[in-house]
């Protein structure tokens, strides 16, 4: 059995161990949270984005959560803003075409706020400009992907909340906090 490690990542924090950025006030990074040896990140999770990271030490399991080819699909739960319309979701579920290509086919519907933990700092809230929730499930992972997606269907991403990779997701998770299973 190999050991998994899921992480809600909070907002701010950079998804490795270490800062090797530049001069200045060091950056919280996972090893504020995550004391465990051996086990490193299976795929990425801006430092400008929250949620569900998941770590191991076990190569080939890194490998089939993380690498593009094995297309294990990723929920996450994104405020846009404006009020989303049926076109934009309907493009979002087609593909999208982004500088570096059409993005897969994406499974996308407008949800209910989702009953989340407060973001530090908070979203910006704009009384003139409305906002509301999407689920989006992709089976890629594109360098800011969902942002960029969500750009080009003219509704910006205002908070972004990975909430599952696969079969695993934040349930019961708070920001900050960890569970480890066996796989």
């Amino acid at each position: 059995m190999s050991r998994l490690i899921l992480f809600n990542k909070p907002y701010g924090v950079l998804p490795q161990f270490t800062d090797r950025g530049t001069a200045g006030s060091p950056r919280p990074t996972l090893s504020g949270f995550i004391d465990v040896p051996g086990v490193y990140p299976a795929g990425r999770l801006d430092m400008d984005s929250e949620g569900l990271l998941l770590l191991t030490g076990d190569g080939r399991l890194q490998a089939r959560i993380a690498e593009p080819r094995h297309k294990m699909p990723k929920t996450y739960l994104v405020q846009v803003e404006g009020d989303i319309d049926d076109a934009a979701l309907e493009t979002l579920r087609k593909g999208v075409r982004l500088k570096d290509g059409m993005t897969l086919p994406a499974e996308a519907e407008r949800i209910d706020d989702p009953q989340l933990w407060p973001r530090d700092p908070p979203v910006r809230f704009r009384k003139s400009v409305p906002d509301c929730w999407i689920s989006l499930t992709i089976r890629e992972g594109r360098n800011r992907q969902v942002r960029r997606m969500t750009a080009a269907v003219g509704f910006p991403t205002l908070r972004l909340v990975r909430w599952a990779v696969g079969a695993w997701n934040l349930d019961g998770l708070l920001p900050g906090e960890h569970r480890e299973i066996d796989v």
